[in-house]
């Protein structure tokens, strides 16, 4: 198992202060941000959570004490030092320069800025270094893109990789509670009101091969994320990726199979041992005792789980990998909170 640098350098050896909001705190993200902050150990001055008008008010506990939801206006007159964004791209492009003008720096989780070429989209394992004092919007990849990409980038980096096909296993969990709302209505053989449904079909004992809008090229919006955001956080325009993103009735992470074609050959040994050695990914290849990576495992943890290794034998220098993490963690929550921590850890926010 990898060590966590992230986490463990960062938040454990260090004491750190700072004002922080969370934008989208009542959401399924928002809840988890809270339990991921505490667990990073991260100090935090004055917490600000901040969710839509329909929320203002509210009480909300975090770390034992009662907080009060406040607006978005409040929030910006606040002046925090970093405010974490989960509340879709709407908000993110309307709030987020607003809070940017105030000297916050911005890590959203919306799809708004990611390929914005102004905007860094970032994994810290990979690419946290090229952040500077300049970066007011910061951008959180898609969760299927970051679970994949931690994974891919030390191969990138070594072998080079040419091409990425990619079968992703989606939980109902990354739409979002009017999704689990539908689930557990269904599971439970509860009556719902299917005109606001999260899903055009069931999703209970189903799998749905539709994930995001559909857009001119017949691809969802879901499967060209995984296809530029990967480019652009591995910097090379140049692979060729191609994906289907399919949403299914699981509960705990997403899951995927991917196909890499690599520029060079490998051993799979050295491929073992290089993504056992990667930060941030814990290698579960077992197969003779059957271990492999499931959501069930990754439910709730911060890790990368990879598995299933296998040179694919139908082309030259092919690999199959199956990539599993929880999308509400390493796929938003973590990831935003590792970049937050990196950027207190590097001086460039807080005092």
């Amino acid at each position: 198992m990898a060590v966590h640098l992230l986490t463990y350098n960062y938040c454990q050896k260090e004491k750190y202060t700072m004002k922080l909001a969370v934008v989208g705190v009542t959401g399924l993200v928002g809840g988890v941000m809270m339990d991921v902050l505490d667990e990073f150990g991260m100090e935090v001055n004055e917490f600000i959570p901040v969710a839509s008008a329909r929320s203002v008010g509210k009480k909300i506990v975090w770390r034992n004490q009662e907080h009060t939801v406040v607006s978005m206006e409040d929030a910006v007159a606040k002046k925090p030092d970093v405010a974490i964004f989960s509340a879709g791209g709407g908000t993110s492009l309307e709030w987020a320069p607003k809070f940017a003008e105030v000297g916050t720096t911005v890590v959203d989780n919306s799809s708004a800025w990611r390929m914005d070429p102004d905007k860094k989209l970032v994994v810290p394992e990979i690419n946290a270094n090229a952040l500077t004092t300049q970066d007011k919007i910061i951008a959180n990849p898609n969760c299927s893109t970051i679970q994949m990409v931690v994974a891919l980038a030390p191969l990138h980096k070594t072998y080079g990789i040419e091409r990425l096909v990619i079968s992703t296993y989606q939980s109902f969990t990354g739409t979002g509670k009017q999704a689990v709302d539908q689930y557990q209505a269904e599971a439970s053989g509860q009556a719902y009101n299917q005109d606001t449904a999260a899903y055009d079909y069931p999703i209970f004992a189903n799998c749905i091969p539709h994930c995001d809008i559909f857009l001119e090229n017949d691809y969802t919006k879901e499967e060209m994320k995984l296809v530029h955001e990967t480019r652009k956080i591995l910097g090379d325009d140049s692979i060729a990726i191609t994906a289907t993103a399919v949403r299914v009735p699981v509960d705990g992470g997403h899951s995927e199979s991917v196909n890499v074609q690599l520029k060079k050959d490998f051993d799979i040994k050295e491929i073992k041992n290089l993504l056992n050695k990667t930060e941030g990914v814990t290698l579960m290849d077992d197969p003779a005792n059957k271990k492999y990576p499931m959501p069930l495992f990754a439910k709730n943890k911060n890790d990368v789980f990879v598995g299933r290794v296998r040179r694919d034998e139908s082309i030259d220098r092919g690999l199959n990998l199956w990539i599993v993490s929880d999308n509400l963690r390493k796929g938003a929550a973590t990831n935003a909170v590792q970049i937050c921590t990196y950027l207190r850890k590097s001086g460039l926010i807080g005092s």
